[in-house]
């Protein structure tokens, strides 16, 4: 037993060692998705075949987009993971959100807008629930917050038009983008969608906070409501 257990440990580190060369020879391009997440856990759980667990995941969750969006719970629920590992995937989302963030933080945002739009698709497109956020701009374009307004439900998320202008006087906001997720993976506005966009317009009207645009990011692309002549 202790020498097929030895043999099992050997072929595990062969492996590994093999992936870990795919990665160092291609920068990941020619590792496959299960082959990521699988060598990934195998850096918080390092005496374990990860393999079966890797694949698992992207069962669940179907697709490592949607793996990566999981919250802790969520992931928390596959049997295998702990809070090593769900830590593990957590730390690679949050690193690559900062990186596409700070890039739209870096210059005008109107200037960015494919950086914006990369860094909304990767935090929002994958969500189970719709989630609300105002992007606030100064008078040069430059991005000074980024509000998450909150989550609802896999169908609805409010947004109220007298908390997001009251938001936007407290920062000293010049102009907003607005942005939501539709779950369902069609980005296509409803009608609520244009009529609460168009009350917002109206009342930063009054205190000179203009809206540049309401953006809706599904798994199936984004629209956005000024490209397609809706405010």
């Amino acid at each position: 037993m202790a020498e097929k257990d030895s043999k099992v440990a050997h072929d595990g580190a062969g492996h590994r060692a093999r992936l870990r060369q795919k990665l160092a020879d291609s920068g990941g391009e020619s590792l496959h998705d299960h082959e990521l997440i699988e060598y990934l856990l195998a850096l918080a759980i390092p005496r374990r075949d990860t393999k079966p667990l890797a694949k698992a995941l992207l069962r669940e969750f179907g697709g490592i987009g949607r793996l990566m969006a999981a919250d802790w719970a969520q992931i928390a629920r596959v049997p295998g993971m702990g809070d090593t590992s769900i830590a593990a995937i957590k730390i690679v989302q949050a690193t690559a959100l900062r990186m596409l963030r700070n890039e739209v933080a870096a210059q005008p945002v109107l200037a960015s807008w494919q950086a914006l739009l990369d860094y909304l698709r990767a935090d929002m497109a994958y969500l189970t629930v719709e989630r609300v956020r105002v992007l606030h701009l100064n008078s040069r374009n430059m991005l000074i917050r980024d509000d998450h307004m909150g989550d609802g439900s896999v169908d609805q998320a409010a947004i109220y038009t007298r908390e997001v202008i009251k938001r936007a006087i407290d920062l000293g906001s010049a102009a907003l983008i607005l942005v939501h997720n539709h779950p369902s993976g069609s980005p296509e506005p409803s009608r609520q969608d244009i009529d609460v966009t168009r009350q917002i317009i109206d009342a930063g009207k009054r205190l000179g906070i203009g809206v540049h645009d309401h953006i809706i990011i599904g798994t199936q692309g984004h629209v956005s409501l000024r490209a397609k002549g809706l405010l």
